[in-house]
């Protein structure tokens, strides 16, 4: 073991972790080995902060350990259709009379009604604001918030003046972390695999077999199912909650005994405040079940204005060569401006 000085510290260092032998392994893994042929004071404390501070190290590996970002309660809505959800389906197979390729889901956060409007991929944010107006606010009235990611028709200007004048406040979540707009992502999930399941997509399936070819005719058909059974996190229908009645089914003509709960039936707005209040209760005990199971994987970041941190490259697509070898992470960037605790806005460089 040699006793090493102190203007040697930063090329054994070097030496034990940087070079293409030592493979930047670990500050344990470098003490292993640093303490067989050489030791200096605090030589111990020298190693982790170099290992820690070693910029290859920050940037090729992958993150580990608990992830930024607790989850954070929305408020729950008073209203059926005061708060949507919003996300689309895109890369699906021309169908209808308009050859649609994508579907626009909005999902009412108070009662999960879903709405399934087929469109186009390449829509404009006009496109998308008409189709809403023509076939979604007449039923709904208009929305107070709209909760969504970061899709290019709602950063235009036509899509945010047209909401603004409407009354709505967007509000935006965190650019490819969709957790805050998970109903949506939800329901996106089933709606995808409805589709598999019943469109025959160059199967030897004929239509007697209850299968088409055609997603857009299943539409009507998925949103009565949805609107019809019971949710998890309300114990509810989303029809009970948003129109006060179950719509029939065809299973229902042969039940002679049923006894329906109809708008006009005695003690309705007490039985209707009842429900609501028990659908406010369950949601509330659902996102508490959620976030406990969330929290335990997740922790509070605590960044300032002007701190210098490394963002991850998972969303970069302007990274030359193989996805495989680009870093992990890039920067260090600034922090510009918080946005509440869990995003921020970085400088960028031109890089």
């Amino acid at each position: 073991m040699v006793l090493c000085s102190r203007m040697l510290l930063n090329t054994i260092l070097l030496e034990f972790h940087d070079n293409i032998y030592s493979g930047h392994l670990s500050e344990d893994r470098n003490m292993e080995r640093i303490k067989t042929c050489a030791w200096w004071p605090s030589w111990r404390k020298d190693v982790i902060e170099y290992c820690h501070s070693c910029d290859r190290c920050q940037k090729a590996n992958e993150a580990t350990g608990k992830r930024f970002g607790l989850m954070i309660h929305i408020q729950e809505p008073s209203s059926p259709w005061e708060v949507v959800h919003m996300d689309w389906v895109a890369a699906l197979s021309p169908g209808g009379d308009k050859s649609y390729n994508a579907c626009l889901v909005i999902v009412a956060r108070y009662s999960k009604t879903p709405i399934f409007l087929p469109c186009h991929k390449g829509d404009t944010a006009m496109d998308t604001a008409l189709l809403i107006w023509n076939k979604v606010i007449s039923h709904t009235g208009c929305f107070k918030n709209i909760i969504s990611d970061r899709y290019p028709k709602f950063t235009s200007a036509l899509w945010t003046n047209l909401h603004m004048l409407l009354g709505t406040k967007l509000s935006f979540s965190t650019a490819y972390h969709p957790q805050t707009d998970g109903l949506a992502e939800i329901m996106i999930q089933t709606l995808n695999a409805d589709i598999r399941r019943f469109c025959a997509y160059g199967l030897e399936l004929k239509y007697s077999d209850c299968f088409t070819y055609d997603w857009c005719t299943l539409i009507p058909s998925l949103e009565l199912s949805y609107k019809t059974y019971i949710h998890a996190s309300t114990g509810k229908t989303p029809a009970m909650l948003d129109k006060r009645w179950n719509p029939k089914l065809p299973v229902d003509t042969l039940k002679k005994d049923l006894v329906d709960i109809h708008p006009a039936a005695s003690r309705i707005n007490l039985l209707l405040d009842k429900v609501r209040h028990h659908a406010k209760r369950s949601m509330n005990n659902s996102f508490e079940y959620a976030k406990q199971k969330w929290d335990k994987s997740h922790k509070n970041p605590e960044f300032k204005v002007g701190d210098l941190i490394l963002v991850s490259t998972l969303s970069f697509h302007n990274i030359k060569g193989p996805k495989k070898l680009k870093d992990s992470f890039a920067g260090p960037f600034i922090i510009k401006t918080l946005h509440g605790t869990n995003s921020v806005q970085v400088e960028l460089s031109g890089e």
